[in-house]
C-alpha cells in the first residue's frame, strides 16, 4: 500500500489556497493538520477520511469540510483525482467547528474544480471573490450524517476487531469468530462496543458494510456482485440499503458509477 505525504501549504499571502493531485486505489495519507479549513473533494472516485474517533466516507458527489487543525487520514478506496481547497479563517466563521460530509452541487463542483486547476490562471481579485462564494454556499449546502464510529485504541483487542471487520466486513464472518481472533469473550466485547462506540457489533458493522457497498457500486460493481461480497442474498442486500440510506443500490449506482459495469 503506497503512502502519499500532506501537502506542503506554507503560505504568508492570507489568502485562499488550491491543490490538484491524483492517486491510486489504496494510497494512504498519514494522519496531518492545516492551519487552514480544507474542502476534500474528488471530482472521482471514493476516500475513507478518519477524524479523530470516526471515519467518513466521502463518494462521488460529496465532499468532506475540516475545519482548522483538524487531524485526518485518508485512504484511497479506489482511484482519486483530489481537488482540495483551503479557506482562510475570514471567510468560514459562519461554518462548523466539526468535519462534515456535504453534496456538491453544481456550482460548488465548477468553484472547486476551477479554483484547483486554473487558480494560477486567474487574477488576485477573482481568486478571493471565488473563495467568498465557495465559502458562503457551503453554509447552505446538504449535510449528511453517516459517520462510523472508531475505537480510542485504548483496548488493543476492539481496535484489532474493528481493523478487521473494516478490511473484511462480510456477515459471513460471525461476531463470535472475530472475537476468538483478538481473544477475548463475546460478552466482553459486547461491553466494550456499546462502551466505546455507543452500538452494537451488528449495527456498527453493518454502517461499514454500507461504506464499502458505496464504494464498489461507485465504481462500476454490480449490485449483486457487491451484495455477495459482503456476504448477503441480492435482495436482502438491496432492503438493507434502502432502508438505512433512502435509496436503492441500482438508483445509487445508476446516479454515482464511476466506471463501466465490472
Amino acid at each position: 500500500m503506497s503512502k502519499a505525504a500532506p501537502p506542503d501549504l506554507i503560505d504568508d499571502t492570507g489568502r485562499g489556497k488550491s491543490l490538484a493531485r491524483s492517486y491510486p486505489r489504496g494510497a494512504r495519507i498519514d494522519p496531518h493538520r492545516h492551519d487552514w479549513s480544507q474542502v476534500l473533494y474528488a471530482v472521482s472516485g471514493v476516500m475513507w477520511v478518519e477524524t479523530g474517533q470516526e471515519a467518513l466516507v466521502v463518494p462521488p458527489q460529496r465532499a468532506v469540510w475540516l475545519p482548522p487543525d483538524t487531524v485526518h487520514s485518508i485512504r484511497m478506496m479506489s482511484a482519486v483525482e483530489m481537488r482540495n481547497l483551503y479557506l482562510r479563517d475570514a471567510d468560514v466563521q459562519h461554518l462548523s467547528r466539526r468535519s462534515e460530509v456535504f453534496e456538491i452541487n453544481n456550482l460548488l463542483r465548477e468553484l472547486i474544480t476551477t479554483l484547483a486547476e486554473h487558480g494560477a490562471e486567474r487574477d488576485q481579485e477573482y481568486l478571493d471573490a471565488a473563495y467568498r462564494v465557495v465559502a458562503l454556499e457551503l453554509g447552505h449546502a446538504a449535510r449528511y450524517s453517516q459517520r462510523i464510529p472508531l475505537p480510542d485504541q485504548s483496548d488493543r483487542r476492539l481496535d484489532v476487531l474493528c481493523r478487521a471487520v473494516i478490511e473484511n466486513p462480510s456477515v459471513d464472518i460471525s461476531f463470535e469468530q472475530h472475537a476468538a481472533s483478538v481473544g477475548a469473550s463475546v460478552r466482553t466485547l459486547s461491553r466494550l462496543f456499546s462502551q466505546a462506540l455507543g452500538l452494537g457489533f451488528a449495527e456498527w458493522r453493518r454502517q461499514v458494510q454500507l461504506a464499502m457497498a458505496v464504494s464498489k457500486l461507485a465504481e462500476g460493481h454490480s449490485v449483486s456482485a457487491v451484495a455477495h461480497s459482503l456476504g448477503y442474498r441480492p435482495s436482502s442486500f438491496s432492503d438493507m440499503f434502502r432502508r438505512e440510506l433512502g435509496t436503492s443500490p441500482s438508483e445509487f449506482s445508476r446516479d454515482n458509477t464511476l466506471a463501466e459495469p465490472l
